[in-house]
């Protein structure tokens, strides 16, 4: 998993970016061409799996960009594999919603019998 972390600056004519800790640099005329080129430039170093990105405004003029390469999916491919394996699960799924309504109804007995009322 990799995680490359830019600090983005706009000079007024365009947009620049420089690697923290790191010798990736890009440049472009918006910020969403900035962060095209950076992903792409991010992706050329690490291949290791999908791309998430986040841009964040720091100021009216610079910004934070990072890309994170592989790492896990919270995503419908892993969301999918657990719901299938729910699925194939059948009865014990079904089941386990009723065990825990038991578990809370016993936690709420038992919290009333405190011996005094918080509403006398």
């Amino acid at each position: 998993m990799g995680v490359f972390t830019f600090v983005c600056r706009d000079s007024g004519a365009e947009w620049s970016a420089k690697q923290h800790k790191g010798e990736l640099e890009a440049s472009a005329a918006t910020p969403y061409d900035l962060q095209r080129q950076l992903v792409s430039a991010a992706c050329a170093e690490d291949k290791s799996g999908g791309v998430q990105s986040s841009f964040t405004m720091v100021s009216p003029k610079s910004a934070i960009f990072q890309v994170v390469i592989g790492g896990a999916s919270a995503g419908p491919i892993g969301g999918g594999a657990a719901a299938g394996g729910a699925a194939a699960s059948g009865g014990a799924a079904a089941e386990a919603p009723k065990a825990e309504e038991k578990k809370e109804e016993e936690k709420e007995e038992s919290e009333d019998d405190l011996g005094f009322s918080l509403f006398d």
